[in-house]
């Protein structure tokens, strides 16, 4: 598959609305998974709590770019704060589970993620955009 093919692809309309949608249905996959007895200590032999919210929420922040509508300055915002909204959200639930630790730290890193995601693609989504064209 060629570039411009490619980026063809990140800007249609359809492809907008799914990236959107994968991204609820991964914070709930989030929430979800990370709710379940067990689930995040098996994780953890593998990766560390601060690098699973970096990429978990980094992804989750190029999703929700790429499936919002509107300008680069308006789609960085609405990333950071829906986010920040949903890193808040996984928190909140933990708080409910005498196994699970709701931590301001991993809700701050998993907006910095979306922050750092956001200030990457505003800058570069322009670029990207004109070698479709």
């Amino acid at each position: 598959m060629n570039k411009k093919k490619a980026i063809g692809i990140l800007l249609n309309p359809k492809f907008q609305k799914f990236c959107y949608f994968a991204a609820m249905s991964f914070s709930l996959a989030i929430i979800i998974i990370g709710s379940l007895p067990g689930a995040r200590n098996d994780i953890g032999q593998y990766a560390s709590g601060w690098l699973l919210h970096s990429l978990a929420y980094a992804a989750l922040a190029v999703l929700i770019y790429i499936g919002s509508k509107g300008n680069e300055s308006g789609r960085a915002v609405k990333t950071v704060l829906t986010v920040a909204v949903m890193g808040a959200a996984d928190e909140y639930v933990q708080s409910f589970f005498p196994y699970r630790t709701a931590a301001i730290g991993d809700w701050m890193i998993d907006t910095t993620a979306g922050l750092a995601v956001s200030a990457i693609l505003w800058r570069y989504w322009p670029r990207i955009c004109r070698q479709a064209g």
